[in-house]
């Protein structure tokens, strides 16, 4: 913008902008943000910033690990779910994994497979978190 498409008005306000130091335009922008509740951000800042939001709501995560963090009030049923979980786990491996919560059951699975595991050791009074 040029001095001649300015009012009178906006243009005397210009040139005192102009004959501020550093230190003054700071104090004067940090007033203008409190007063205002502007931001003096550049323009392309928020667009990039929607832009990577739009990118990170595309990229869904594909791989979960199951964690047990709590075999609740039911120890035997949680044992039950995870040997249902793992079937290649003897009872006594079952029993150790669940009484030394929290423990990573699966690791890198597909989301409906993390879902159902979750099902069923929610099921059986666990406590469990998707990673």
């Amino acid at each position: 913008m040029t001095d001649k498409q300015l009012s009178e008005k906006l243009n005397k306000i210009a040139k005192e902008i102009e004959g501020l130091t550093v230190i003054e335009m700071a104090e004067l922008s940090e007033y203008l943000e409190k007063k205002f509740g502007v931001s003096a951000m550049p323009v392309a800042a928020p667009a990039a910033a929607v832009s990577n939001g739009a990118n990170a709501a595309k990229e869904e995560k594909t791989s979960f690990t199951v964690v047990l963090s709590n075999c609740g009030a039911n120890k035997l049923a949680v044992i039950k779910a995870v040997r249902e979980i793992l079937p290649n786990l003897g009872l006594m491996e079952a029993k150790k994994m669940v009484e030394s919560a929290p423990q990573e059951l699966l690791k890198e699975v597909k989301k409906n497979v993390a879902e159902e595991a979750k099902k069923k050791l929610e099921t059986a009074g666990g406590k469990v978190e998707l990673k």
